[in-house]
């Protein structure tokens, strides 16, 4: 496990933490953890991607899903909980 990007700018929400593992030679999978049991898992930790890092680029990528590196996002328009960016329309935006 490495360590997460210096310029990571999310903390943890209450009841997770954050993982990096190496996904590629310069590329850094970021997992949020749910530190809650449950019981459909055996009672093991539930893990979510939370986005890709590219430590060459120094970017910051959406998940598409676990194994697969989506577009390329600004941190400042991430959330604690995940990369991906939101896609509203219409009245979704009313929303927002």
């Amino acid at each position: 496990m490495s360590e997460l990007p210096p310029d990571f700018i999310h903390e943890a929400p209450d009841g997770y933490r954050y993982e990096s593992v190496q996904f590629k030679r310069s590329i850094v999978a970021i997992w949020t953890v749910c530190s809650r049991r449950f019981t459909y898992n055996s009672g093991d930790e539930s893990r979510c991607i939370w986005g890709f890092y590219d430590t060459k680029k120094r970017a910051y990528y959406a998940p598409i899903n676990s194994k697969q590196i989506g577009a390329q996002v600004d941190i400042n328009s991430t959330t604690p909980y995940s990369a991906m960016q939101l896609n509203l329309r219409g009245l979704e935006l009313l929303w927002a």
